[in-house]
């Protein structure tokens, strides 16, 4: 055979070989891609994506999360939607990545400073606040409500609700009336806000309540019957709180609380067992709503900060109030500026502190003070041991009652802090308590230190 037939011969079998084989041939393979646009080099997703894929694709249907391996389930959770039921989540995620997501996704402004650093208790207090504060009487769906809770409340430790909306009122009959002011004795169920004993029984951890009763942003529809808060609802609040055996704080501020709401809600808290501060600032509490708080003074209540602002409280009121402080060892802040007590009343208060050995911080300004008062003041710093913060801004103190007080602080040694500002004494009385509380403050850094070494 000829040598060149014979190689011509051999030769001829390659061809089918590169055409088995595409990838042999570079420009055969990019022919096909071409000829194929669906063809892909890419490989097969690996089982366990598709799986993931579709677990997460049907969680809702089908929640599969406690079963996987962590590595798959971290997977899950960074896929799942924030979309997705709380009845899914509620209770059987955890992962605190899932709950920023949900709350990321919802609110710009994200603070966990303010929920013990948790993700999911933050989630779970806000989407609870938003409920409370849009709830309708007899409009909303007070279900739905409660089924949250009975989903989440497990994770809520504070609630603030900054409104309570009253049900809509019949706007025929305000027509007929040509005016939007209720009678006095209108005070119905058709102005009862939210009852809280339904809610309260769902968070088994609730350790801070703060509420007001009236209406944010309520523009150009303002009127008094937004603002009320009826005795029903002082009532059903009043037993809530009673309820609540783990409830540390009540903020009931800016909702018009008058002497016998003050009185009734008083009377269901004097023998609380875990209750350590009471707000009840900005309302119209005056002489009976006074004497009531003094019998919580003296109850076995363990109150230790109470804020009494911006009320009616005159002399009577700060007698009474004085008189229990005078038996009290267990409060250390109390707030009573912006009251009515004058001298008589701020006398009583002060003079409490001649024996009162627990109370740290007192605030009386704006309440009409004057020398006789500061004459007291000298006495107490002559003689407490305890008290650390003295306000008494915006007072009458005058001149003479500065030298009374510069007097009796160049023997005192625990005061730290005492705001004299618009009282009317001099300056040189004010440079010298300023210099004196200063020593005292430095003896109490150095004393702090000292303690710190030891």
């Amino acid at each position: 055979m000829d040598p060149d037939e014979s190689s011509s011969h051999l030769s001829t079998p390659a061809e089918p070989s590169g055409a088995l084989n595409p990838a042999a041939d570079p420009r055969k393979m990019r022919r096909i891609i071409a000829e194929d646009p669906d063809w892909s080099l890419a490989t097969v997703p690996d089982l366990g994506e598709l799986c993931i894929k579709h677990i997460v694709g049907n969680f809702e249907k089908n929640p599969i999360l406690n079963d996987l391996k962590q590595k798959h389930k971290n997977k899950v959770l960074e896929l799942l939607s924030t979309e997705i039921s709380l009845k899914v989540t509620a209770r059987l995620v955890d992962d605190e990545g899932y709950w920023e997501r949900c709350c990321t996704s919802r609110w710009s402004v994200c603070d966990t400073s303010l929920y013990g650093g948790l993700w999911k208790r933050m989630f779970f207090e806000r989407h609870v606040q938003e409920m409370i504060e849009n709830f309708v009487p007899e409009a909303s769906d007070l279900n739905e409500l409660t089924s949250t809770l009975i989903l989440g409340g497990q994770f809520v430790r504070n609630l603030t609700i900054r409104q309570l909306l009253p049900p809509i009122r019949d706007m025929v009959s305000k027509e007929d009336n040509g005016s939007d002011v209720t009678s006095e004795d209108g005070d119905g169920p058709s102005m009862d806000h939210l009852d809280f004993g339904g809610l309260f029984k769902y968070i088994p951890h609730l350790e801070e309540v703060h509420v007001t009763y009236g209406v944010r942003n309520c523009g150009m529809n303002f009127s008094w019957d937004l603002f009320q808060f009826t005795k029903h609802d002082c009532s059903l609040l009043s037993k809530s709180v009673k309820a609540c055996r783990t409830l540390r704080v009540l903020h009931l501020h800016r909702s018009q609380v008058d002497d016998e709401q003050a009185r009734l809600l008083i009377s269901h808290v004097l023998d609380h067992p875990s209750l350590t501060s009471l707000d009840l600032s900005h309302n119209k509490v005056s002489y009976r709503g006074a004497r009531a708080i003094g019998k919580l003074l003296v109850s076995k209540c363990p109150l230790v900060s109470l804020n009494l602002c911006n009320n009616r409280i005159d002399s009577q009121g700060g007698g009474a109030i004085g008189h229990a402080l005078q038996k009290n060892k267990k409060l250390t802040s109390l707030d009573l500026r912006l009251n009515r007590l004058c001298d008589d009343g701020g006398v009583s208060v002060l003079k409490s502190l001649v024996t009162n050995a627990t109370l740290v911080e007192l605030n009386l300004a704006s309440n009409e003070l004057a020398e006789a008062s500061a004459q007291v003041v000298s006495e107490v710093a002559i003689q407490n041991k305890s008290l650390k913060k003295l306000v008494l801004s915006c007072n009458r103190l005058g001149e003479d009652g500065g030298k009374l007080i510069q007097e009796g602080m160049e023997d005192n040694e625990t005061i730290l802090s005492m705001d004299l500002r618009q009282t009317s004494i001099s300056e040189e009385s004010e440079y010298c308590i300023n210099q004196l509380l200063k020593r005292n403050q430095d003896n109490a850094t150095a004393t702090a230190a000292a303690l710190a070494e030891f």
